[in-house]
């Protein structure tokens, strides 16, 4: 389990994104300011995931059930989705990029699978939101174009 400053290195290292288009969480603004495409025109936008609640790896079947009960609960909202992908590695995790998203659904939806933080942003700006059990923390930040797939 990653706590702390390890948990939110881990964040600020990953990428995010849909496998064409991903982005790293920036404190700096980007040279080249331009929003993802699912951004474009200053639309609000989230990336949510259920894998590994608590920052702990779950096994293929608990992710992959934790999976299914996220899409369904965001057909629910009936906000549109896109396949998304969270992070790198051993800890690249399968999520979803919520178009026009409500940061209070983001919020809601990340405690509900038990994430230490969900990913919201408007146009090219963005949050790191912490969902953690002492309240709601936003740490502002930018989307910055990433080469990495």
């Amino acid at each position: 389990m990653r706590t702390g400053e390890a948990l939110r290195a881990a964040f600020l290292n990953a990428t995010y994104g849909t496998r064409a288009e991903r982005f790293r969480l920036s404190g700096v603004q980007p040279a080249r300011l331009a929003s993802p495409s699912w951004a474009a025109g200053g639309r609000a936008w989230a990336v949510v995931t259920a894998w590994n609640p608590g920052g702990q790896l779950a096994s293929a079947e608990v992710n992959a059930r934790a999976d299914g009960a996220l899409r369904e609960q965001v057909d629910a909202l009936g906000v549109p989705s896109r396949v998304a992908v969270n992070g790198d590695g051993r800890w690249r995790e399968a999520s979803l990029l919520l178009e026009g998203a409500r940061l209070r659904d983001a919020v809601a939806l990340g405690r509900h699978f038990g994430q230490a933080a969900v990913v919201f942003g408007v146009g090219a700006r963005a949050a790191l939101v912490w969902c953690g059990p002492d309240g709601v923390r936003v740490e502002r930040l930018w989307a910055s174009p990433s080469a990495r797939p």
